[in-house]
């Protein structure tokens, strides 16, 4: 099954645009996923356990580099043109 999940990072300290851009930059390194990005928020769609293993290993590397953060996360089954 297909997943298309919406992203918002927000970490708790002031150098937030890095640990942003962190995120992103190695979320884009998964394999078999589409990754858009805008000034809101980041768009994954790809394989459900794909975006979800991705979510989970991305936020707890983000977690362990950066200390706290809030990921705000909408999951909507199925594939959306995100591009």
């Amino acid at each position: 099954m297909k997943l298309t999940a919406e992203l918002s990072l927000y970490p708790l300290q002031e150098a937030y645009i890095e640990i942003i851009t962190a995120f992103i930059d190695n979320a884009r390194k998964h394999k078999g996923i589409t990754l858009v990005t805008n000034a809101m928020s980041t768009q994954i769609c790809g394989d459900y356990d794909q975006v979800m293993a991705l979510i989970g290993q991305e936020l707890l590397n983000s977690y362990n580099t950066f200390g706290k953060q809030v990921l705000v996360c909408k999951l909507i089954p199925g594939e959306l043109a995100i591009r």
